[in-house]
């Protein structure tokens, strides 16, 4: 591989410089992918083999990145499951069969990927050839407590009243829930590295709304159960486990697993490395948001989580969470060149 900083920083080994990737790097802020999207709706360009392929390429033909990854959404696998989904415009994804009750979790269907997905498998394929050996690709699925939230809750929420009150109620249907959507990711991310990717990452982007204690009871075994088995399949492929709003209780989240901890700005990255342990890598952690700031203020702001690494094995730099709409695509060049400048070793 021509530049493979992203598995050596994963594997805590030593680099040229921190590589950097961005979550959603491949999306809204860029007139290329606004042209597609143009022309076609957000599932179809995500079962489209040939234009998830595009929209993956995009930033890494606009920028020097040092990971791509595969352009596709934590929801792909609900279809296939036997729930009915779609993006609406201004409101983001909406469940139109929700899953509420013991019938409704027994109907659930756990997905064989060739069959279900077959488009983002495909998707792995193309961009792997296109990349051609450049950088590595990384593949990613929702992590299950917050793939449970959005097929419960039927879209965003911000009180999980329909997860909490299943969770709360204590008569087996969460688990039973959650071991169905548990076997699904399973699934999901071996089918991706049987496609060819490098890497992998899980996205518990709502688990924060939970407590310790919840966190321990309703999330962790589930998300361990992932981690756990996709890595026995697959051992070589670095796993990047990443949660937000978990920084009171990031020692609990190292316990489900993972080569790679994923941490959101609200923790500073050392005293979260510290946390977590320097056995782990870790990946972070700059506020979104800094990249609507000038580009001075973006590379002081870069330049103080790279302090905070202080040139140990094993940090990625990326941001807390996903680019945000609207942010300047010259300020994200500007970022990812400041990083590569200024950690270079």
């Amino acid at each position: 591989m021509t530049n493979d900083n992203f598995l050596r920083a994963c594997r805590r080994e030593d680099v040229d410089h921190t590589p950097v990737w961005l979550m959603r790097q491949a999306g809204r802020y860029m007139k290329e992918y606004m042209a597609l999207k143009e022309k076609y709706s957000f599932l179809e360009m995500c079962r489209t083999p040939e234009i998830a392929c595009e929209v993956t390429m995009q930033p890494i033909n606009a920028f020097e990145l040092d990971a791509a990854i595969i352009f596709a959404d934590i929801l792909l696998p609900l279809e296939g499951m036997g729930i009915k989904l779609d993006f609406i415009k201004g409101d983001g994804p909406k469940i139109f069969n929700p899953v509420r009750c013991e019938a409704d979790i027994d109907a659930i269907r756990i997905i064989e990927p060739t069959e279900d997905v077959p488009y983002l498998l495909e998707a792995i394929k193309l961009t792997l050839k296109e990349l051609d050996g450049k950088i590595p690709l990384i593949g990613f699925s929702g992590a299950p407590f917050t793939l449970a939230s959005y097929i419960v809750e039927g879209g965003g929420s911000r009180n999980y009243l329909h997860a909490k009150g299943i969770m709360y109620a204590d008569d087996g249907q969460w688990k039973k829930l959650m071991d169905k959507i548990t076997e699904v990711i399973i699934r999901y991310l071996k089918a991706q590295a049987d496609a060819g990717v490098q890497a992998l990452q899980l996205f518990d982007s709502w688990v924060g709304c939970l407590g310790p204690e919840e966190y321990k009871e309703f999330a962790l075994p589930y998300t361990k159960r992932v981690i756990d088995e996709v890595k026995a399949y697959a051992p070589d492929i670095p796993f990047i486990n990443f949660s937000t709003n978990t920084g009171t209780y990031l020692e609990l989240a190292k316990e489900a697993g993972g080569d790679v901890m994923g941490v959101d700005w609200r923790v500073n990255l050392d005293e979260a490395w510290e946390r977590i342990g320097h056995d782990k890598a870790i990946q972070g952690n700059m506020d979104p948001v800094v990249l609507f700031s000038s580009i001075d203020e973006i590379k002081k702001r870069a330049s103080a989580v790279l302090d905070r690494a202080n040139g140990r094995n094993g940090h990625i730099f990326n941001l807390g969470h996903g680019i945000v709409l609207g942010t300047p695509v010259d300020h994200v060049k500007a970022l990812i060149d400041h990083v590569h400048e200024y950690s270079k070793r």
